[in-house]
């Protein structure tokens, strides 16, 4: 089946699918994004990542053109019509805009972007045996300039620190905040276990309130797992009995070494393997999905 993308309620090739060269979302960055994952033919928490969606925009000013049931309806129907059982889907809203400037208020032409198509964020290995991290020097932007919470176009802080990461030979770094605090990974959330209990940094430490974070936080509570939201340092890293990290492309994946040290035995630990299978069978449950 030839491949589908949304563009503005109508549906276009990849090698079709074009909005202008003068939208805010290439010029400057200017607009929004969800990361979703399709399990057995339906669409993981749509709601939730629908929710988050619109939130960033109003957090920009950005005015969506359709309301959050019509973006429900696109993004089911661009699943069906591209036939992907298991798969993701990148949802994108840029400003528009047909002239140069930063003003965001002369932009009356918004555009809906959705991409359904395979992904594969990180080698099968590193699922099984888990991946190296090093600590990244860019830090996280300060969230006073502007809120880790927007899920925005501008990935270029991220990007930063993946280079380093790539550089240093790894697949994804560490990144703290402005106060040399754990906050996230480049793309995904980070998790460790000591002495029995599941600890993240908190929302406050400067992160993206992940999806895949938050489910994995009820999932482990529903097992029975003491769970915190507390801050970390690169000490408590070191010291950890197990390391994971969480998102939507990534879902759930352990991590063994960080900055040339193992992380415990170097090995993928109870607790990890444990979520891991537990979120595995959560995704594919009926009553996962609202849609």
């Amino acid at each position: 089946m030839a491949q589908a993308i949304y563009i503005n309620g109508e549906y276009f090739s990849r090698e079709d699918a074009k909005i202008s060269v003068y939208d805010h979302g290439l010029l400057y960055g200017d607009g929004v994004f969800e990361g979703m994952r399709i399990y057995a033919d339906k669409v993981f928490a749509l709601e939730d990542h629908l929710v988050r969606l619109y939130e960033s925009a109003r957090a920009i000013a950005l005015n969506i053109p359709i309301d959050i049931d019509a973006m429900r309806e696109a993004v089911n129907t661009t699943v069906a019509k591209n036939g992907l059982k298991e798969g993701y889907i990148r949802l994108v809203v840029t400003r528009g805009g047909n002239q140069l400037g930063l003003d965001p208020f002369r932009c009356d032409d918004p555009q809906v972007i959705i991409i359904v198509d395979s992904i594969s964020l990180y080698p099968e290995k590193y699922y099984t045996e888990g991946l190296d991290l090093v600590t990244a020097s860019t830090i996280r932007n300060h969230p006073a300039a502007l809120s880790p919470r927007i899920k925005s176009l501008n990935y270029l802080n991220n990007i930063m620190a993946k280079i380093e990461a790539i550089r240093a030979g790894c697949v994804e770094a560490v990144m703290l905040n402005h106060k040399g605090e754990v906050a996230e990974c480049t793309g995904d959330n980070i998790f460790i276990v000591r002495r029995g209990r599941l600890l993240t940094p908190p929302i406050h430490a400067g992160i993206l309130e992940g999806i895949t974070r938050n489910t994995v936080i009820e999932l482990a509570r529903k097992e029975g797992i003491e769970v915190a939201e507390e801050t970390l340092t690169r000490h408590d890293l070191f010291v950890a009995d197990e390391c994971f990290l969480t998102g939507s492309a990534a879902e759930v994946i352990p991590a063994v070494k960080l900055d040339g040290r193992l992380i415990a035995d170097g090995k993928v630990g109870p607790i990890t393997k444990r979520l891991n299978e537990v979120f595995k069978k959560h995704v594919r449950d009926d009553r996962a999905h609202l849609s």
